[in-house]
């Protein structure tokens, strides 16, 4: 049975400055707006909560080390006071929601995508893979165990952040599993107009090739935010642009106006009709695919710094995650 789903991709500017949950308290606003618009999945910028590191682009390293303490005290922990906000917030909405956090392991940040279910529930963890350019400073490489697509109230979810999409095999990773809907986020305010012209070439492609809808979400920076990161006029350009909140169907089609300035919201209804439409023609991991030719690997064991021998002989992982702690 084919169905419509209400979907919003949410441009906003993060709280800065504050204990962090600022931020969190805004994303919780957002999806109480779009509720009212009918709105069933929401999708919010990469790392939106508390903020993403614009400081690592423009400072050279030995300079941001405070900084980037500080963003250590205002991370994520996952489970814990921002993921039971935003929880809460999806739960009374009936809404699915995609959110970007810095997440805090112990002595390591990462860039990691959530999605919630219309329930609160977290589906999904999943943690960039390798960190672009300057984010190597900032965070950790995740791993395979995150690359899913997860059932959710709003359809098959898959998720990637930034240029991630330029990784053609984590992107295939997700099509081999159907999805139907893909969440992207970009941070926005960033590089300026060729990375938004970058990112509408990416997500169209990905529509096409997967035949599936593209909801993409960027972030925004006000003026007073960018003069407070640069604090210096001459990096104030590398934090302009870059932004295109944007919702493309399975057909490559953009739906609606994207957003390149400004807060505000994409909204459009995804008629899943149009996946069989596309995946008719053209099924890249169906009738199009030559998986005797052509196959991917994909290892999604957790990655795991030590193992020990149990009393047994059976293997396991030594030193919790916050994960294992707080199960």
């Amino acid at each position: 049975m084919f169905r419509i789903v209400r979907a919003a991709a949410i441009q906003i500017s993060p709280v800065l400055g504050d204990d962090g949950l600022g931020t969190a308290r805004k994303v919780c606003q957002a999806i109480r707006d779009a509720a009212e618009k009918g709105v069933a999945l929401a999708v919010f910028p990469e790392t939106f909560v508390p903020y993403y590191p614009y400081f690592s682009f423009i400072q050279p390293a030995f300079c941001f080390g405070g900084e980037h303490l500080a963003l250590y005290e205002r991370a994520v922990v996952i489970p814990g006071p921002v993921t039971d906000m935003v929880a809460e917030a999806a739960r009374q909405t009936g809404m699915v929601v995609v959110l970007g956090v810095n997440e805090r392991d112990f002595g390591t940040l990462y860039n990691t995508q959530i999605i919630f279910d219309a329930t609160g529930e977290i589906l999904l963890k999943r943690r960039k893979i390798t960190p672009t350019y300057h984010e190597r400073m900032v965070w950790g490489q995740g791993d395979g165990s995150g690359l899913k697509v997860v059932e959710s109230a709003a359809g098959r979810i898959g998720a990637l952040a930034c240029w991630e999409h330029y990784n053609p095999l984590a992107r295939y990773a997700l099509m081999t599993q159907h999805e139907e809907i893909h969440c992207a986020q970009f941070p926005g305010s960033l590089v300026g107009q060729i990375f938004a012209d970058q990112m509408e070439v990416t997500i169209r492609h990905h529509a096409l090739e997967s035949g599936c809808f593209v909801v993409n979400a960027t972030g925004w920076l006000t003026e007073d935010q960018i003069r407070d990161i640069a604090r210096d006029p001459a990096l104030e350009g590398p934090l302009r642009g870059g932004c295109f909140t944007a919702i493309v169907s399975p057909e490559g089609k953009l739906l609606g106006t994207p957003l390149t300035e400004g807060e505000g919201m994409v909204i459009a209804d995804l008629d899943f009709a149009l996946i069989t439409k596309r995946k008719r023609m053209m099924d890249s991991v169906g009738h199009y695919a030559r998986p005797e030719l052509l196959s991917l690997l994909q290892d999604r064991r957790p990655a795991r710094t030590v193992h020990y021998v149990g009393e047994h002989g059976a293997t396991g992982p030594v030193g919790p995650s916050n994960d294992e702690v707080a199960s």
